[in-house]
């Protein structure tokens, strides 16, 4: 997930314009990863009380799930003072098995 921290008003959702694409290293068979479109943020129109205090938050952009091979780094080209960060998750499966249930 790429993102910044940024002053929000704590109410109204925000997200940033940008998204990470997938590129190909061309003749070498790997791929890296480029943050692309805007810094500009979205955000839901809200109503919010008078007074209400400014939160600081970590404001997204579009996320992308990225298939991990502990033999291959993961390189990730932000752009230079937009103030992006890159955080990160790792899900795992778990070893129990659930049975569906019908209807």
């Amino acid at each position: 997930v790429v993102g910044k921290m940024m002053e929000t008003d704590g109410v109204n959702h925000v997200r940033l314009g940008a998204s990470i694409k997938e590129q190909d290293l061309k003749g070498w068979g790997y791929k890296y990863y480029n943050v692309v479109g805007s810094s500009q943020t979205v955000t839901t129109l809200i109503g919010v009380e008078p007074g209400t205090p400014r939160v600081e938050k970590f404001v997204t952009g579009s996320s992308l799930k990225i298939r991990y091979n502990s033999r291959l780094p993961i390189v990730i080209y932000l752009p230079e003072g937009e103030g992006y960060e890159v955080r990160y998750r790792i899900w795992s499966a778990s070893e129990e098995f659930k049975q569906a249930e019908e209807g």
